[in-house]
C-alpha cells in the first residue's frame, strides 16, 4: 500500500486504474478527492496539457477561440485553464502522484508510442478519463482488458462536448447532472454506465457548476468501479443528439442576455486554489 492511503476491501474496487486528465480548475478538485480514495488503485497518471504544441500552442489556441467564440469565452478560459498554470513550483498533481508513488506521464499524443508503452508497463485493467482533452482510439482502449470509461458533467446524450455547463446555462430551464460511460473513438458516445441529476443554486456559473458536477461524480464513479470489479456493471445506450462544441458567439451573446455568467470573481479564486494544496 502506498503511504497516505487507506484501503476498505468493502468499498475498494479491485482493479488497477490508469487516470488520464488535465490539470484545471474544473477538475482539479474532483481529481484531488479520487486520487485520495483510490490511490492504492491508481497506477498510472496520464497528463495531457491543453495548450501542448500538437495541440496548437497557447497562442494559436487562443487566436481560434477569439474567431469561433469571440471575447466573451476567454475570461471562462483564463479562469479555468490559465490562471491555475501560473502558481509557482510543482504542480498538485505532480506533489500527489510522487507523494502517492504513481508514475506521471505526459500525454502529447494519448494514442502515440510512448502512452502505449506507459499503459504496458503499468498493466491497468481500465482506463478512467476525467476531463480529459484527447480522444482514445480502439487500439489505445484495447490495452486495458476493461477498456475505459469518462466522467463527463452532463446528463448525457444532452450536452455531448467540451463545455457542457456553458451549453446548459443556454437552455430556457438548465438541467445539470453527471454521467458515467464507455468510452468510445467518439466524444461523448459510449454506453451509459450511471448518470445522476444534480440540482445546482439559481445564479450558478458555468465554472462553478463544473467544479460542483466533477465533485458529484466521485459518488456515482464510486458505484460504476464497484460494479465493473464486480461483472455487475450495465450499459444504457446513449442516443446521440447534436455535438455541443466550443461555443459560437452568438450562443455567448445569448447567455448574457439571460443575465447568466460562464465566470466570476469567486471562480477566480476558486482556480487559484483548485491546484494549490495537495
Amino acid at each position: 500500500m502506498r503511504p497516505g492511503t487507506t484501503q476498505d476491501p468493502l468499498t475498494r474496487p479491485a482493479l488497477r486504474i490508469a487516470l488520464f486528465t488535465l490539470e484545471a480548475a474544473p477538475s482539479g478538485e474532483a481529481v484531488a478527492g479520487f486520487l485520495r480514495r483510490h490511490a492504492a488503485e491508481v497506477v498510472l497518471i496520464g497528463r495531457s496539457d491543453p495548450y501542448r504544441p500538437g495541440a496548437g500552442g497557447a497562442l494559436r489556441q487562443g487566436w481560434r477561440h477569439w474567431r469561433r467564440s469571440g471575447p466573451r469565452l476567454l475570461p471562462y478560459l483564463f479562469a479555468n485553464y490559465g490562471l491555475p498554470g501560473l502558481r509557482p513550483g510543482p504542480t498538485r498533481l505532480a506533489r500527489l502522484a510522487a507523494a502517492r508513488g504513481i508514475p506521471l506521464h505526459a500525454v502529447r499524443d494519448v494514442n502515440g508510442k510512448e502512452t502505449a508503452a506507459a499503459l504496458r508497463a503499468a498493466r491497468p485493467d481500465l482506463i478512467l478519463s476525467c476531463h480529459f482533452d484527447q480522444i482514445f482510439t480502439a487500439g489505445t482502449l484495447a490495452l486495458a482488458p476493461r477498456g475505459g470509461i469518462n466522467l463527463h458533467p452532463s446528463l448525457l446524450p444532452r450536452q455531448r462536448g467540451p463545455v457542457p455547463t456553458i451549453w446548459a446555462l443556454a437552455e430556457d430551464a438548465p438541467r445539470f447532472g453527471v454521467t458515467v460511460h464507455r468510452l468510445v473513438p467518439r466524444i461523448d458516445a459510449g454506453g451509459i454506465l450511471g448518470q445522476r441529476e444534480v440540482a445546482l443554486p439559481a445564479g450558478t456559473t458555468a465554472s462553478a457548476a463544473a467544479r460542483a458536477l466533477h465533485l458529484a461524480g466521485l459518488p456515482l464513479l464510486d458505484e460504476v468501479l464497484a460494479a465493473i470489479a464486480a461483472g455487475t456493471a450495465r450499459e444504457t445506450a446513449p442516443g446521440l443528439l447534436p455535438y455541443c462544441p466550443f461555443p459560437p458567439a452568438a450562443l455567448l451573446r445569448a447567455i448574457a442576455a439571460r443575465g447568466r455568467r460562464l465566470v466570476d470573481t469567486a471562480d477566480l479564486r476558486a482556480a487559484w486554489r483548485s491546484l494549490g494544496a495537495a
